[in-house]
C-alpha cells in the first residue's frame, strides 16, 4: 500500500497547513469540515470500524478498502490513536488485543501489558519521608510509575500471527497524520489543560503539547513531526528499534533521569527501568477467557487483566435470573447487573492477578457452577449492605447450592484511572479485532521521551501501592499489573454477533458488562446499548453514575433497591462520564452496523467500507 498516505492526505488536503514543528496554527475553516467525519453509527458491507476518532477510523477503513485485513486494519487505526490520542494511548504503554478468525472459528489473545523492570522495589511508591504513600498525582507523574511498554510489540506479534501487510505499511496512515497534523477539538484541549501542572516541569512534553506556555486552542492544527519520525524508524526497522539500541536508551534514560525544566523538582521517584528490562520484554500469546451466556459465546482477556474474569463471572451469576422477561422492569434488571458486578468485584480483588506470579483460580472463576452460587447472595429485593463486601467466594469448595461458604476478602484500593482507548475493526472475510490499548492516567506519566513524540506510561501505579503478601496484585519486579481492560467477542452458533470495549480504568468491566446486558436482556439495538445511561458498582459503599443515569433509575433503585448512588464526577467533566465504548454487530447477509458514542468524550468515529453492496 504504498500510496496510502498520499491518499488519505487528500482527503484531507484542507488539513496540510504550513506549520513549524510542533507548532499551533488556526485552520481557517477546515476544522468545522472535520467535524463532520464524527458519526456514531454506520451501517454496510466489507468491513467496518469503530473508534473514538475519525482519523484513526478513517485510516483503518483506508487500509481495509486496499484489501488490509482486520488486523492491519487495526494496528493502522492503533498507531493513528496514538497521533491523535497521545493522553491515552501510544507506544509508551500496552494493552490486551482480541482476534477472531474466520477461517477456523477461532478466538485467540495477545496480552501487550506492560511489566516492572527488574529492580522495581516494593516500596516505591511509599515516600520514605513519611512511610506513607505518595499522592496519586504524584506517585503518576514520575519515572517510577513508567512499566516496560508493550504496545509496538502488540502491534509487531498480530502483523507477525494474522496481518496480511508489513508494519511499514500499517504505519504509514500514521506517519502522515502526525506529519500534516490534526484539528484539536475541546477533549484535547481540555485533557492538555488538566494536565497542564503534570506537563511544565518536563521539557520534553511542555514543549510539545504547551507550545507558548499553553494548551493549543480548539480548531487549530497540532503537528507531532518528532512521532513521525519515531514511527518511521520502526516502519523501516521494526520494533526491535524500540526495544533494543539508541532509541532502548533514551527510554531508559528518560525513565532514569527525566528531562527537568531548571528550577523544577521531579514530582515523584525516579525510575528505575533499564535498556535490559527493554531488551526482555515479550508480548505473550494466550487463550480467551470464554463463558456462554444464553446461548451467546461470550470471549474476553484472561489474567494478567481481570476484564475476561470479571465480566465472565457476572455474565455467570446473571445467567441464574430470567433477565429477558424482566425488560419491562429495567430498575429491576439493573438491580441484579449492580449487585452481580459487586459479587464478581469482590473475587477479582481476592484472587485475580499476573498468572506467572499468582496462582489465579481462572477456571473456577469462569464455572457456571460458582456463578449459581454466587448467585444465591443477591437479594432479588433488596442491595446487600454494608459494601464493600467483605467475603469473596471460596473457589476451593462450592456445589452451586445456597447457602454459601465465604472465603475472607483482602482489601482493595482501585488506582485504576479512566483514561484508555479502544477500537472495534471488522473485515469483509468475517475477521474481528477488539482491541483496548492505553497510557493509563490521563498523560500517562505526563513524560515524554525527548526527540520522539510520544509519552511513557504511568501503568506501575496500577499494583496495590502498599505490599501485601496476600494480594494477588502486589509489587513484583517483572510482573503484570492487573488490568480491567475487557475487548470482548460475542459469538452466536459459532459466528460472529458483536464485538466491544471501553476505556474507563475499573469502570471497562462494568460498560461492557452493562452493555451487554442492554443488548441481550434488554433487547436494546447495539448503538442504544452503547448511549444508555451509566451506572458501575465495584463492590463499593455507592453505586458510580452518571447523572442521566441517576435522573432516570435513581428513584427505583435508592427507594426501592436501597442502592446508595453518586455522581461519576462534576457536571462537564471528562469525569461525569462511565467509559467511551464501541462496537460492531453483525447482521444477516455480511450486513454489519458499526456503532460508537453519540456524546461521551464528544461523541467518537464509526466507519463502514461500503455503505450498500
Amino acid at each position: 500500500m504504498p500510496n496510502l498516505g498520499r491518499r488519505l492526505a487528500a482527503v484531507t488536503a484542507a488539513l496540510a497547513m504550513s506549520v513549524t514543528t510542533s507548532a499551533i496554527v488556526s485552520p481557517a475553516a477546515s476544522a468545522d469540515e472535520r467535524q463532520t467525519q464524527k458519526a456514531p453509527k454506520a451501517t454496510g458491507y466489507g468491513g467496518a470500524v469503530s473508534t473514538v476518532d475519525p482519523e484513526a477510523s478513517a485510516a483503518a477503513i483506508e487500509v481495509l478498502r486496499e484489501g488490509g485485513n482486520a488486523v492491519d486494519a487495526a494496528v493502522a487505526a492503533a498507531a493513528t490513536l496514538g497521533v491523535t490520542e497521545p493522553y491515552s494511548a501510544g507506544i509508551g504503554g500496552g494493552g490486551y488485543f482480541v482476534y477472531y478468525d474466520a477461517a477456523s472459528g477461532k478466538v485467540s489473545t495477545i496480552d501487550g501489558r506492560e511489566t516492572a523492570p527488574a529492580a522495581m522495589p516494593r516500596d516505591g511508591f511509599i515516600d520514605p519521608a513519611t512511610g506513607a504513600a505518595y499522592p496519586f498525582r504524584k506517585q503518576a507523574t514520575s519515572g517510577m510509575s513508567v512499566g516496560v511498554p508493550g504496545t509496538p510489540a502488540t502491534w509487531e506479534r498480530a502483523l507477525e500471527r494474522w496481518g496480511s501487510v508489513s508494519l511499514e505499511d500499517a504505519l504509514e496512515p500514521a506517519i502522515d497524520v502526525a506529519s500534516r497534523g490534526f484539528v484539536v477539538d475541546a477533549t484535547f484541549q481540555l485533557q492538555t489543560q488538566d494536565n497542564k501542572d503534570r506537563f511544565q516541569p518536563f521539557t520534553s512534553t511542555s514543549e510539545l503539547f504547551l507550545p507558548g506556555g499553553e494548551a493549543p486552542a480548539v480548531g487549530t492544527i497540532f503537528k507531532n513531526p518528532a512521532l513521525a519520525e519515531t514511527y518511521k524508524l520502526l516502519a523501516k526497522k521494526g520494533m526491535k528499534a524500540f526495544y533494543k539500541g539508541p532509541l532502548a536508551k533514551e527510554i531508559a534514560d528518560t525513565v532514569q533521569n527525566p528531562p527537568m525544566v531548571p528550577g523544577s523538582t521531579l514530582p515523584g521517584p525516579a525510575g528505575v527501568m533499564t535498556t535490559k528490562d527493554l531488551k526482555d520484554y515479550e508480548a505473550l500469546d494466550q487463550d480467551p477467557t470464554h463463558v456462554n451466556y444464553r446461548g451467546y459465546d461470550v470471549y474476553g482477556m484472561a489474567p494478567s487483566s481481570s476484564g475476561g474474569t470479571t465480566v465472565g463471572e457476572a455474565l455467570n451469576i446473571l445467567e441464574v435470573f430470567d433477565l429477558p422477561s424482566l425488560k419491562t422492569d429495567v430498575p429491576k434488571v439493573l438491580h441484579h447487573y449492580l449487585e452481580a458486578s459487586a459479587l464478581a468485584f469482590a473475587d477479582r480483588a481476592k484472587y485475580v492477578g499476573d498468572p506467572a506470579f499468582v496462582d489465579v483460580p481462572t477456571e473456577a472463576l469462569l464455572d457456571p457452577v460458582f456463578g449459581k452460587e454466587r448467585a444465591c447472595e443477591i437479594n432479588p429485593l433488596q442491595a446487600a449492605a454494608p459494601k464493600p463486601l467483605q467475603t469473596a467466594g471460596d473457589v476451593t469448595s462450592y456445589d452451586g447450592m445456597c447457602p454459601v461458604k465465604p472465603a475472607a476478602l483482602a482489601d482493595e484500593n482501585d488506582t485504576e484511572n479512566i483514561s484508555t482507548t479502544n477500537l472495534t475493526v471488522s473485515d469483509k472475510w468475517g475477521n474481528v479485532v477488539e482491541y483496548t490499548l492505553t497510557i493509563e492516567q490521563t498523560g500517562g506519566s505526563g513524560i515524554v521521551v525527548p526527540g520522539r513524540g510520544f509519552i511513557l506510561n504511568n501503568e506501575l501505579t496500577d499494583f496495590s501501592v502498599v505490599y501485601n503478601e496476600t494480594d494477588p496484585n502486589r509489587i513484583q519486579p517483572g510482573k503484570r499489573p492487573r488490568s480491567s481492560m475487557s475487548p470482548t467477542i460475542v459469538l452466536k452458533e459459532g459466528e460472529p454477533f458483536v464485538a466491544l470495549g471501553s476505556p474507563g480504568g475499573s469502570t471497562i468491566i462494568t460498560t461492557v458488562l452493562q452493555t451487554l446486558i442492554n443488548r441481550i436482556d434488554l433487547g436494546m439495538s447495539i448503538s442504544e446499548a452503547l448511549a444508555a445511561p451509566r451506572a458501575a458498582q465495584r463492590n463499593t459503599e455507592n453505586v458510580t453514575a452518571e447523572q442521566a443515569f441517576i435522573d432516570k433509575y435513581g428513584s427505583a433503585l435508592t427507594s426501592t433497591y436501597k442502592h446508595k448512588l453518586v455522581a461519576a464526577g462534576a457536571p462537564g467533566t471528562s469525569a461525569a462520564e462511565i467509559g467511551a465504548a464501541t462496537a460492531i454487530e453483525f447482521l444477516d447477509d455480511g450486513l454489519v452496523v458499526a456503532a460508537a458514542e453519540p456524546a461521551r468524550r464528544g461523541g467518537g468515529s464509526a466507519m463502514v467500507v461500503n455503505p450498500s453492496k
